[in-house]
């Protein structure tokens, strides 16, 4: 049985082992850290989404905005659970809180890497924006570091 619910810093551990199985998932030494999901979560307490299948969790979705427009971060479904609906059901579980909350847009960054999750928002009817997208890295212990080409340079 599938059941949603609130991500809470609980849920962490599980969480965070779940982004590292997940090739092509980019991950930052601080923002994904433990104590930044917490104050991320602090900020967003309703937004993101925990996914279970019979208690095994089977995906999950930083959700969260800025108080104009919504964002989601690290979308991701085990692979033994894809292709059931769970992906579009987080979606829809974060739309409908980010809606509540008044907000009118919601905007996301998927790798090219990411091949997996690149094909899902197409899947689902989400569009490619046509906006460049600038960063400044504050602080370079903060790079962001692929899953897959970790595993390879271990190997």
């Amino acid at each position: 049985m599938l059941t949603l619910s609130p991500m809470s810093i609980n849920d962490y551990d599980e969480v965070h082992a779940l982004w590292m199985t997940i090739r092509g998932f980019g991950i930052r030494a601080l923002d994904d850290s433990r104590a930044e999901i917490a104050r991320f979560l602090l900020r967003n307490p309703t937004t993101s989404v925990v996914a279970r299948v019979d208690g095994v969790l089977a995906g999950s979705i930083l959700c969260g905005s800025d108080g104009r427009q919504g964002y989601l971060y690290h979308v991701c479904v085990r692979s033994e659970f894809r292709r059931q609906g769970i992906g579009t059901r987080m979606v829809d579980f974060c739309m409908r809180r980010l809606r509540d909350e008044g907000i009118n847009r919601v905007a996301l960054i998927a790798f090219p890497k990411n091949d997996i999750g690149n094909a899902f928002w197409k899947t689902i009817g989400w569009r490619q924006s046509d906006a460049n997208y600038y960063e400044f890295t504050l602080n370079e212990r903060n790079i962001t570091r692929f899953i897959g080409d970790l595993q390879e340079e271990h190997t």
